[in-house]
């Protein structure tokens, strides 16, 4: 795509709410805060929604794709990753758990480039066989209100690479990563010990996750490596 463009065409996953009510209308709507998209076009990238959709029709979204993004929501449902639901646990969102694991499963058999962001991040450790924190204390202090952290790399890892320094990251979440799925390497920790974000080795492909929402804040340094990555592989 980025060779008819010179813009790689970035996908990033987006949910649908039921009775959504703009002006006059209330009609269900397929929604994206408008930070994902603004983030892929500072960092050089087009971005296109992708709401929920049956999985059998991942792999041929994928395809017309040159990088994705799996966006922050709500709770992965327990079950995907073998867990009783713990009663801080959101409601489930069974229809887009389904649809962005099918997103991720082809993103990764065909090599293109993937980034995911809180829930994404929690969703790609699902998907390789990881499991869950269902719940962290004092991780959201205010409901619906961003708060801010330090994050510090691990040495050696791409994220490292990308960016080097410990910084303060915009972020929302009361979950984590617990067990790492498989061929996931830990790329970035808070201050407790939390896993903030996940790679799978160069080998593999460009595939990262980050516990926190870049899209709230200044930094394009992680965008900007997957629209990169997603204009070297086209």
């Amino acid at each position: 795509m980025a060779g008819v463009t010179g813009r790689p065409l970035i996908g990033v996953s987006t949910y649908l709410e039921a009775g959504t009510r703009w002006g006059v209308w209330e009609l269900d709507a397929a929604l994206l805060p408008a930070g994902y998209p603004r983030l892929v076009q500072r960092a050089g990238g087009l971005a296109a929604m992708l709401p929920p959709d049956a999985p059998e029709h991942a792999a041929a979204a994928v395809a017309r794709l040159d990088g994705l993004v799996i966006a922050g929501g709500p709770d992965v449902e327990p079950v995907r990753y073998g867990a009783e639901r713990d009663p801080r646990t959101g409601p489930p969102a069974a229809e887009r758990d389904a649809w962005e694991l099918a997103l991720i499963e082809a993103a990764l058999a065909a090599g293109v480039p993937l980034l995911g962001i809180c829930r994404g991040m929690q969703l790609l450790n699902v998907a390789l066989g990881g499991t869950l924190l269902q719940h962290l204390d004092g991780h959201v202090e205010v409901v619906g209100v961003f708060g801010s952290h330090p994050v510090k790399p691990v040495p050696g890892t791409r994220y490292a690479e990308l960016v080097p320094e410990e910084t303060s990251v915009p972020t929302y979440h009361h979950q984590a990563v617990d067990r790492l799925g498989t061929g996931l390497v830990a790329a970035a920790h808070a201050a407790d010990g939390t896993v903030e974000a996940v790679e799978l080795p160069s080998a593999s492909g460009w595939v990262l996750g980050v516990q926190w929402h870049p899209e709230m804040g200044e930094d394009v340094r992680v965008m900007r490596a997957l629209v990169t990555a997603a204009g070297a592989t086209t």
